[in-house]
C-alpha cells in the first residue's frame, strides 16, 4: 500500500498586492517541516507540486530542511488554487477593502464561503476560472496519476487548501458545504495523509502540524 502526503503551502502574503509569495514565516514553516521529516528518516519516491510560486517555494523550503538537492519534481497545474477574488466577485462585484482588521477578515471569508458554494453548485462562473467540475478533474487526475504510477511508493504533493480539501471531499464523498468547511480550516504547511492502492485512496490524517508541536513554535500556526 502506498502513502500520499499532501502539504498546503506555507504562509503566503494575504492582503498584499501579490499573494503568491511566501512570507518569511512561511519559509520557516516549510523548512521546519523538512527538518521534522529528516529527523525521522522520511524520504519520498516522487514529488508533485502545483505550479504557483508559493507551491514551488514551499517545496524548496521542505527540500532544504530535508537536506535534498534533487529537483526532479512533477509540476501539475490541476493542483493550483482557485482565484479567491474572482470567486468573491461573483456575489460582491465591488472591490473589497484590503482586510486589515478582524471584522474585515471575517467579512472576506463570509463572502468567500458564499461564493465557493455558488461556484461548486454551478450557480456562478468566476471570471478566468474553470467550472468546478473541471477544477475537480484537475485534482482527481492527480490522484489517479499517483495510483497508476506510484503503487507502493511514498509520494509528496505540495498544493493549496482548495485542491487538498477537494481531494479529501472526493475521497470521502462529502457535500459541497462540508468541503468548503474543510478548505477554510486547513492550516499552512499542514499535512494530510492518504493510503492508496491501485484502486482507491483512503484518508489517514487531515490538517496535522506535527512539526510545529511544542513551545518553540508558538505563534507559527497560520491559516492564510
Amino acid at each position: 500500500m502506498g502513502q500520499l502526503y499532501l502539504v498546503r503551502h506555507g504562509q503566503a502574503s494575504f492582503g498584499a498586492d501579490n499573494y503568491d509569495q511566501l512570507s518569511e514565516l512561511g519559509c520557516r514553516q516549510s523548512r521546519r517541516l523538512g527538518e521534522y521529516w529528516r529527523e525521522r528518516g522520511m524520504q519520498f519516491d516522487a514529488v508533485i507540486t502545483g505550479t504557483l510560486n508559493r507551491h514551488r517555494q514551499t517545496w524548496e523550503g521542505i527540500a532544504e530542511g530535508l537536506g535534498l538537492s534533487r529537483d526532479d519534481v512533477l509540476p501539475w497545474p490541476g493542483l493550483n488554487e482557485y482565484d479567491a477574488e474572482a470567486v468573491i466577485a461573483t456575489i460582491h462585484p465591488e472591490k473589497l477593502q484590503r482586510p486589515d482588521t478582524p471584522e474585515l477578515y471575517r467579512h472576506h471569508f463570509r463572502l468567500l464561503r458564499q461564493g465557493l458554494g455558488a461556484w461548486m453548485q454551478g450557480r456562478a462562473t468566476p471570471v478566468g476560472m474553470p467550472s468546478y467540475i473541471d477544477f475537480l478533474a484537475g485534482v482527481t487526475t492527480a490522484l489517479d496519476h499517483v495510483r497508476d504510477k506510484h503503487h507502493g511508493a511514498r509520494v509528496l504533493v505540495v498544493s493549496s487548501g482548495g485542491p487538498i480539501s477537494t481531494a479529501v471531499g472526493h475521497v470521502l464523498g462529502t457535500s459541497p458545504e462540508t468541503t468548503i468547511e474543510l478548505n477554510l480550516r486547513i492550516r499552512n504547511t499542514a499535512v494530510t495523509e492518504f493510503a492508496f492502492t491501485p484502486k482507491r485512496h483512503m484518508l489517514v490524517t487531515y490538517n496535522t502540524l506535527p512539526h510545529l508541536d511544542g513551545p518553540a513554535y508558538e505563534g507559527w500556526v497560520t491559516y492564510a
